[in-house]
């Protein structure tokens, strides 16, 4: 499934939309280049979920961990990774029964997932720099 944001309002939105569907140990790895809107994404995961105004990038703490009387959420970024044992070293795939995990940068530890899990790609419109194309898939 295909969505096309032409802004992070937008990307938001769609957000809230997708995590409407998701159930409480799902992963959701997104992918795309930096600036693609990846953490809107998540942030409008996580607004849906009410933890609005809480998202703080994990860049250098790897993971977040965002909990309520309903769910947990997982925020991870792995980007910082030096390699997949780095990511079992934090006991990374613990996590992934505990709630809905949200990987940035997920294809880097591939092999460390889930057979079932869903991929969102980002990608540019070269000629409108604020469209974003979203790119859903279940792996």
């Amino acid at each position: 499934m295909k969505y096309i944001s032409n802004s992070e309002n937008e990307t938001i939105e769609i957000a809230k939309e997708f995590a409407s569907k998701l159930k409480p140990t799902d992963i959701v790895v997104l992918s795309g280049d930096l600036g693609s809107g990846k953490t809107k994404f998540t942030e409008g995961i996580l607004d849906y979920f009410g933890f609005k105004d809480e998202i703080s990038s994990p860049t250098f703490t790897i993971v977040n961990e965002y909990k309520n009387d309903k769910i947990k959420i997982f925020h991870f970024d792995v980007y910082r990774l030096a390699d997949l044992d780095e990511f079992y070293a934090i006991g990374g795939e613990e996590y992934f029964d505990k709630g809905i995990c949200i990987i940035e940068w997920g294809e880097q530890i591939e092999e460390a997932l889930p057979k079932n899990y869903i991929k969102i790609s980002f990608s540019r419109d070269d000629e409108n720099e604020n469209k974003r194309i979203l790119t859903i898939e279940n792996k």
